[in-house]
This record gives C-alpha cells, structure tokens and sequence, in this order.
C-alpha cells in the first residue's frame, strides 16, 4: 500500500469533482467548487473522520470494498479505479463477466431521478449505487460488498427479515419473478464463480428456492406492481427494470399516475429511511463504516 500516493489521488480526484456531478446541491457555505470530505465520506457510506485518515496518509489498509465504493463516489474510470486499487495495495479485479464497476452516465441518469426510487444493481441482485428516494424507501443497502449476503436474491430467500417491507401476498409472486429472472441470467454465464456460487448456496439452504428452480420458469423481469410497507403507509410504485451494459439493470420504482403515491414518497424521505428488514432506520452511515474498519 502507497499510503503518500493513495493520498494524493483521492484529494486530487475530490477536488475535481462538482456537487452537482454527484447530485449534491453546492449550497451557499461552499468555499471550493470540488466535493468536501464529509461529501465523499457521505457518499461512501464511511466516517467523516476515516475518509480524513485516508487523505492524511494515516489510515490502515482501506478494504477492497472502501476502495470500490470510493471508486463510485469519485466516478472514476476503469483505468483510474485499477489505479486506485494497485495504490491501495490489493489486486486488481478480474473485468470478465460481470461488472460491478458502474459507469458515470449510468450514475449521472440515477442522480437525476428526484421523485421516483432508483438503483442499480448486477444480475445476481447485488445493489452498486442507490438514489435518495430509494435509500428512503429501502434503507442504506451497504454498497460494495460482495460475496452471497451481498445479494438481495440471497437474502430474500435466506433470511425471513428481508421481506419484512413486501405485504404476505406478493411474497410468492416476488419469489417466482426472482427464480425466473435468475434462471435467464444463470444461462447466459453458468460458469462464472459467483453465479455458481449463488444459485449452488440456494440451493442448499431454501427449500422454496429449490422447488422453483426445478420448474424451468424462465423470465426476464421488465415491470411489474409492487407494494412496499413503510412507516407512512403502503405505497404502491410501479417498478421498470432496465438492461444496462455488463449486466447491470437500472431498476426504477415510480409513482403511478393519478395515485397518492408520489406525496407519500416525499413525506417518507422527510420521515427518514427504512431499514433493511422493513422498520424505522436511524442508524448513521459513521456507525455502518466503523463497524466495517
């Protein structure tokens, strides 16, 4: 690890890098045109005071997934992200197959979605980037990890508190879609380790997966309705999944027109997050990074 080099390539890169590249609005105390610390820090999901660690040159070695969620946060280019990583002192990850670096037009369009839930994620439903709306209606998903907690697929099978914000009924309907839509993926790269991987562990441990696997359902999800519970109340979005290159999907989460549905979408980004597991979240983003360090 270059501690001095590191240091220099992050300070340099926030520097160059507008609020409004990122959706922040510049705000009249602003005293240079780049990002703060506090900025990255925010956008990381890390501490104020470990993003200054690492500017000083004083920090232990960031992990590969710190080095992957700064790469988003200072919308890096593959040469600048491997670069960031070879500073950092690990490996450079492996391009082929799937991608889980996100490029900055495709977050430049996430940024821009003001009144609708957005985020992008990989074909085996690991979140890369949200919006605000969708942290809100979603909570803080940790971004940049990987591994099979990382994936939503993973959790929704495994763990009963990630459908906690889904109503009982549209549980099997959601369960279904998903099979389906990882069979489609699961075909177009069946030899890659973390494809493998995912559908080999779900197949072990869920019983409901393993029944659904077995009818050879097939489909793409594109849209669908769904309903999230949260703390003002359900609310009924119409969700639009969106190809992307290297397998990612933009998937939006609209209010439909003529529904109350786009104020309870405001009201609750004034309420504040939800968590993961469909209750009130008060939990910081400082809190979330020392409990990686």
């Amino acid at each position: 690890m270059n501690r001095d080099a590191l240091a220099e390539f992050l300070r340099r890169r926030r520097e160059v890098i507008s609020p409004a590249d990122v959706g922040l609005s510049p705000g009249p105390r602003r005293r240079s045109t780049g990002l703060r610390r506090e900025d990255v820090a925010h956008l990381t999901g890390m501490s104020v005071d470990y993003y200054g660690r690492l500017e000083q040159a004083r920090s232990t070695q960031p992990s590969p997934q710190i080095v992957r969620a700064l790469a988003r946060a200072l919308r890096l280019t593959d040469d600048e992200t491997d670069h960031l990583y070879r500073l950092a002192g690990h490996a450079v990850p492996d391009r082929l197959g799937r991608s889980l670096h996100v490029g900055p037009a495709l977050l430049f369009v996430l940024d821009q979605l003001r009144d609708a839930a957005a985020f992008i994620c990989s074909d085996t439903e690991i979140v890369l980037a949200q919006n605000d709306m969708a942290r809100a209606l979603m909570g803080e998903i940790p971004i940049g990890r990987t591994g099979l907690q990382a994936s939503m697929c993973w959790r929704w099978f495994t763990d009963p508190r990630s459908r906690a914000a889904i109503p009982p009924d549209e549980h099997a309907q959601h369960s279904r879609s998903r099979v389906a839509d990882l069979r489609a993926a699961w075909a177009r790269r069946p030899h890659d380790p973390d494809m493998h991987e995912l559908v080999d562990g779900l197949l072990e441990r869920s019983p409901e997966f393993g029944e659904l696997w077995t009818r050879h359902e097939v489909a793409v999800r594109r849209g669908q309705r769904k309903t999230f519970l949260t703390q003002v109340g359900p609310i009924v979005l119409d969700c639009e999944v969106l190809a992307a290159t290297d397998g990612q999907q933009l998937v939006v989460l609209a209010p439909p027109a003529g529904t109350s549905s786009r104020d309870q979408l405001r009201l609750l980004a004034v309420v504040g997050p939800q968590s993961r597991d469909g209750h009130h979240d008060r939990a910081t983003a400082t809190n979330h990074e020392n409990s990686v360090e």
